[in-house]
């Protein structure tokens, strides 16, 4: 894989620690302005770590660990490795914690504006406000608590990318050696480019249902084979949300796609319409708009993305240490059933 599909392009703080960060609730006592089952008022009022006197709340590992869990499907703890999970999440609390407190020491402008400008992106990103407010139950939160936490994680990366990324510098000669002794990297595989048009079809629809959504892709077949404007139909008509973009998919690779899909969209010749393609998802009439053949990707064309891959692996050492130093001189309480007794220092 090409390196660079696989890496971010700008050094951000929660790459390391900060995954959890933005959804870390203030230290005031208040209860989820929607009930949750999941989060009571006791959890908002217990402490199960004070850092330097502020206190971690209950809530705020419970939503650590749910959003960790999110961030990887399908992962299972099992119960002789709960509490460990648990310690976990908390580390990394207490680690955002740090690193915001070490943010306060630093004047950041317009601060504030920033906060209420990532929460008006964070909105767009749902449909309706509704499924915004269904997002902050399950997670506890209502919109005056996810501000704040939006503010300390807009603190945290400040902190970080003035004062710890933007210190590591990477050599000439360490991109060279990434590059020499990670060859598998840089292989380019070959990818299409392909547009569909998606006639959606439930997983429980029955006969009837599947004989019409059929019936309608094959209508729109003909349509293109007359002449029709692939995209225009892909607006009007396709149930992907690629049709927005007139059903543009970008480019994939082999093993991206459904199998019978992928085959499809592979066997085209650029520029012509396959027939109409059954998957789980319905009935797709794909275009194929672009090829990529498999090649080499040379050390000229790779070098800015090496040496933002080798930057970030600095960066994230430099967070690590900085982190390290200042739980040795931070003022830590565990509370935590298994670990009432440990205090740092």
């Amino acid at each position: 894989m090409y390196l660079s599909s696989a890496l971010p392009k700008t050094v951000a703080v929660s790459m390391l620690l900060l995954s959890i960060s933005a959804c870390s609730a203030p230290s005031s006592k208040v209860t989820p302005a929607v009930p949750n089952a999941e989060f009571s008022a006791a959890d908002f009022d217990k402490p199960v770590a004070i850092v330097n006197g502020r206190a971690i709340s209950a809530a705020e590992l419970k939503r650590a660990k749910k959003i960790l869990m999110t961030n990887k499907p399908g992962l299972q703890i099992p119960p002789l490795l709960q509490k460990e999970f648990e310690m976990q999440a908390l580390n990394q609390l207490i680690s955002s914690e740090l690193l915001y407190q070490a943010s306060q020491k630093v004047e950041i402008k317009g601060l504030d504006q920033q906060a209420q400008e990532k929460l008006a992106q964070i909105k767009k990103g749902f449909p309706d406000p509704t499924g915004y407010d269904r997002e902050l139950q399950k997670i506890g939160m209502d919109e005056k608590m996810l501000l704040e936490a939006t503010r300390r994680d807009l603190a945290i990366a400040y902190f970080v990318n003035t004062n710890i990324a933007s210190k590591p510098v990477v050599s000439e000669e360490e991109i060279k050696k990434f590059y020499d002794q990670s060859p598998e990297k840089f292989r380019q595989e070959e990818q299409v480019r392909a547009s569909h048009i998606l006639i959606a079809v439930a997983g429980k629809a029955g006969v009837e249902e599947r004989k019409a959504a059929r019936e309608k892709a094959d209508k729109l077949h003909q349509e293109l084979a007359g002449g029709a404007d692939f995209a225009k139909l892909a607006q009007e008509n396709s149930g992907c949300p690629s049709s927005k973009q007139g059903g543009d998919l970008g480019y994939f690779a082999k093993g991206k796609m459904v199998p019978s899909f992928e085959q499809a969209a592979f066997a085209l010749q650029q520029g012509a319409v396959s027939e109409v393609v059954e998957t789980g998802f319905g009935y797709h009439i794909i275009k194929l708009t672009d090829r990529k053949k498999a090649e080499e990707i040379s050390l000229a064309t790779a070098r800015d993305s090496i040496e933002n891959y080798l930057k970030m692996q600095k960066t994230n050492e430099a967070v690590e240490s900085f982190v390290a130093a200042a739980r040795k001189e931070a003022k830590i309480e565990l509370l935590l059933p298994q670990t009432q007794t440990q205090t740092q220092p």
